[in-house]
């Protein structure tokens, strides 16, 4: 104490801000109480509301996001990013807390780049989803939530896996996760198949997320559309929800350019009717 008030000198303070994720066992709550049990009788309770969705299929995998970004019964950004790129050939979709898929999407693309550099290459996606489901089991009952679709292509070719905050990693072919995700997987079940051309897998996605964000108040803004290929992702287009879902022109459903050809024109019906009757 007395080298402390000769030199002037003060300890840092440790209870400061930081820029580093406390460890699963040093949040700070009131002494004598269960971290699990506090956070789920007296922390926040704010509504989620999103809608996102991934596919893969022959070209590659397709992600899909809506751009509205709530908290409880207020918009809080009309136009915010819901695709996360990790790497050139890694992207994901996020829903829950935005806080926590920025940070943990954070981690995860500083962990990747780290294996990069011991291995000399990137992991697989489902190295990478593997490492983010064991990154946030450790948080298990905190209150993170979390719940992503890893979309991207490696050695073996196209992939998607969902990731929850609890540690659920599930490998799959259609995820779509947020409150809107029922009337997203009602437009998806009826015209997903895996040999879709790059152009129906397009119009799909965005009519997926268009209905999902005319029905979910939660959900709204545009509608954000990424493509994972071979040679990496691309942006493909941003599109106003509203404009989508009252053009159906801009929608077609699948292969229903091919039916309007293979549809006979009325003067041959008439004829092939008359000849017929003769």
């Amino acid at each position: 104490m007395a080298l402390q008030d000769v030199c002037k000198w003060q300890a840092p303070d440790t209870q400061g801000l930081s820029p580093h994720l406390p460890p699963a066992g040093g949040w700070s709550v009131p002494r004598g109480c269960d971290p699990q049990t506090f956070l789920r009788l007296h922390g926040p309770r704010l509504a989620h509301g999103t809608t996102t969705l991934a596919f893969r299929f022959r070209h590659g995998v397709i992600a899909a996001a809506d751009t509205r970004s709530s908290c409880g019964n207020y918009v809080a950004c009309p136009a915010s990013r819901k695709i996360i790129p990790v790497h050139r050939h890694l992207l994901g979709t996020t829903s829950g807390t935005s806080a926590d898929c920025a940070a943990w999407y954070r981690v995860l693309r500083r962990e990747l780049r780290l294996r990069a550099l011991r291995e000399g290459r990137l992991p697989s996606v489902a190295g990478a989803a593997r490492l983010l489901s064991a990154m946030m089991s450790c948080y298990r009952g905190l209150d993170l939530c979390v719940a992503t679709a890893l979309c991207g292509w490696d050695r073996s070719g196209p992939a998607l896996f969902y990731v929850y905050s609890d540690g659920t990693r599930l490998p799959g072919n259609v995820f779509s996760v947020g409150s809107g995700s029922p009337y997203a997987y009602g437009v998806l079940d009826r015209g997903y198949r895996y040999d879709l051309s790059p152009e129906e897998a397009y119009a799909l996605a965005r009519r997926a997320v268009a209905h999902a964000a005319h029905r979910d108040a939660y959900s709204g803004g545009s509608v954000d559309l990424f493509h994972v290929r071979e040679d990496g992702w691309e942006c493909v287009s941003r599109d106003d929800a509203c404009v989508l879902y009252s053009d159906p022109q801009r929608l077609p459903e699948p292969g229903e350019e091919a039916e309007e050809e293979a549809r006979p024109e009325p003067a041959a019906l008439q004829r092939l009717q008359d000849a017929r009757g003769d």
